[in-house]
């Protein structure tokens, strides 16, 4: 949708604080799906060289929200009582009949002053701003489950409680608590009508399982997938809700209207949600990964040290057995209509684009998930059953290698795997023909297979076996065909795959100068290769491939298949290709696909056509 000038807006009836935040933007989005006007209060800053108006519209228009009923003002809640919006801008919004308070500073490792001044005084400097709108009808604050589980709220506290509050919990959650108390108190006081909104562990969107922060649960699910979780921390009874941000998103945009009397707060969470040993399990079989089979009870692991432990001293008061009562919550999800996602789904999807995202290191252009393929939980991305092209990498990359050309085919159907054992995927027992076998027992199509090094082997073999279910095989740097791996290379392989870092192995794979989306491609395998085993497991896939006779195999299999070969120009074939047609891509070495994309993706066009 193109977005229109704010001109063409309507004075906004509603206003959300941290509209550029995980749970704000989502909350904009449904506001503006009920047909609202909204203004979003920003910081005039910009991040990565783009403005947050422009970061944020763009991530509405992306996800088809009318965001010509969005306006933008600069503001900013630790502005004082104006929130540092210009005359003009306070005028524009004096007549907001909701106010949504989403914005806080969510992070372990703070400062008193620096969490205070956002999450309590800038909470505080919202009321009071909301105070003075003439039509208010509800200032909607988003708390943290773990607080104001006290009947009577106090605030100020003197000086002495309040150092022992933020020692002994420390500025995150301290000023979270102090922040509830201050709101409830304040908001008493000044006869605000307030709605306290407590949501547990916000994970990602229902459906796409997209994220936006990667602290507290997503931090346990990293480890988890590193092989850095030796041991679980709490008991067989642990609790730690989880919510999807879009049925949060939901529930907040519909406080105002179902939501019948201020003064109220719920405890937003999913009462469905596993004991947290039970989630851990469950995201380790999903991912191929082993689960910890130790628990260490809470008070142990506040005494160890933090760099034996991995555990943030500040995420283990969330590690406890308490449930939570959602009885009012669940009265206004039921009036709005607004029933939560199967919470295992949701927990899977979202531990899928956490991996996809390398924990928010890194934006995925394919999203994708793991699925069973001959024994091995793969991570698959793309078209599972009608793709036009089927993507295999080569060593010691995995699918995001495909970066580069799937951004210059543009509009295609794609299958991106990555290769049992390395990479994102788990091992298997079978080989790797039998696992691409598997791997397109479900498509429909008769795609163009195109394999990268050492992917051209079972490539191979699968077009000879079956030539009638593919359009055709495109090898990019056939191994077999080019220099071998020198025997040192292959001996030290896996303990320098293991240790490399990834300026190294950019250059050692790509040269001078390559192009970024080669070096996020590198990245991801390095960062892959740090995980247990994948580094010996690349080395022993590589040391296979080099045998003599598993080279002559290949070479022979060449002469009953019609073949297409990409090569570059610095990496020469030195083996006669036979009948196959081939492609040399001056300036390009052993991975065109990463340095020259568009060559490749030209080919492929050519095939496929």
């Amino acid at each position: 949708m193109v977005i229109e000038s704010d001109r063409t807006i309507g004075a906004p009836d509603a206003v959300v604080l941290g509209a550029t935040g995980f749970i704000g933007r989502w909350t904009v989005l449904h506001l503006l799906d009920q047909g609202r006007a909204i203004a979003a209060v920003l910081r005039d800053r910009s991040r990565h060289g783009t403005s947050r108006e422009a970061e944020l519209r763009g991530w509405l228009r992306d996800r088809g929200a009318a965001a010509d009923r969005l306006v933008v003002v600069a503001g900013d809640l630790t502005g004082g009582p104006g929130l540092g919006l210009s005359a003009a801008d306070d005028e524009r919004l004096a007549g907001v009949q909701d106010v949504f308070n989403t914005a806080a500073l969510y992070r372990f490792g703070l400062q008193r002053e620096e969490a205070r001044a956002v999450n309590v005084e800038g909470a505080l400097n919202v009321l009071r701003w909301a105070a003075t709108r003439r039509d208010l009808r509800r200032l909607i604050h988003v708390s943290g489950y773990r607080v104001g589980l006290d009947r009577q709220a106090r605030y100020p506290l003197p000086e002495a409680e309040l150092a022992a509050l933020y020692r002994g919990k420390g500025a995150y959650e301290g000023s979270k608590l102090e922040a509830d108390a201050a709101v409830r108190v304040v908001a008493a006081e000044r006869g605000v009508p307030l709605t306290v909104v407590n949501p547990s562990s916000v994970i990602g969107h229902s459906t796409t399982g997209e994220a936006g922060q990667y602290i507290g649960l997503a931090e346990l699910v990293r480890q988890l997938w590193t092989g850095r979780l030796p041991a679980l921390p709490g008991t067989a009874r642990t609790f730690l809700p989880v919510v999807t941000v879009d049925h949060f998103a939901k529930f907040m945009a519909a406080v105002p209207e179902h939501d019948p009397e201020p003064g109220d707060r719920h405890w937003v969470l999913d009462a469905d949600t596993p004991d947290l040993p039970d989630v851990v399990r469950m995201l380790a079989d999903h991912l191929g990964v082993r689960a910890p089979r130790t628990r260490v009870p809470v008070s142990l692991v506040r005494r160890l040290p933090t760099a034996l432990t991995g555990a943030d001293p500040e995420t283990l008061d969330f590690l406890v057995e308490d449930r939570y009562d959602t009885a009012s919550a669940d009265r206004v999800a039921e009036a709005a209509g607004l029933r939560q996602p199967p919470v295992g789904t949701a927990l899977r999807r979202w531990a899928d684009r956490l991996v996809a995202d390398r924990f928010g290191a890194t934006s995925a252009v394919l999203p994708g998930g793991f699925h069973d393929v001959a024994g091995s939980r793969t991570y698959l991305a793309g078209d599972r059953t009608s793709p036009d092209f089927v993507l295999l990498h080569g060593l010691p990359l995995d699918g995001e290698s495909w970066r580069g050309v799937l951004g210059e085919l543009g509009d295609v159907r794609a299958l991106v795997a990555d290769l049992p054992g390395l990479g994102r995927s788990a091992p298997t027992g079978a080989t790797p023909l039998d696992w691409l076998a598997d791997l397109l027992a479900p498509v429909r199509t008769r795609p163009v297979i195109v394999a990268h090094s050492a992917a051209t082997a079972p490539a191979l073999r699968f077009a000879a076996a079956h030539p009638d279910r593919i359009a055709g095989v495109l090898l990019v740097s056939p191994y077999f065909l080019q220099a071998e791996a020198s025997k040192l290379l292959r001996a030290l392989a896996a303990p320098l795959l293991k240790r490399i870092s990834v300026p190294r192995l950019t250059a050692a794979l790509l040269g001078d100068a390559p192009p970024a989306e080669a070096r996020q491609a590198v990245a991801s395998a390095a960062a892959q290769l740090r995980r247990p085993a994948v580094a010996r497991r690349t080395a022993s896939w590589l040391r296979t491939a080099n045998q003599p006779a598993e080279r002559a195999a290949l070479r022979t299999l060449l002469g009953d298949t019609a073949v297409h070969i990409v090569a570059g120009q610095q990496d020469p074939l030195l083996d006669d290709p036979g009948s196959a047609t081939v492609t040399t891509i001056p300036g390009a070495g052993h991975n065109p696909q990463l340095t020259h994309p568009a060559a490749v993706a030209a080919v492929m066009r050519r095939i496929s056509a």
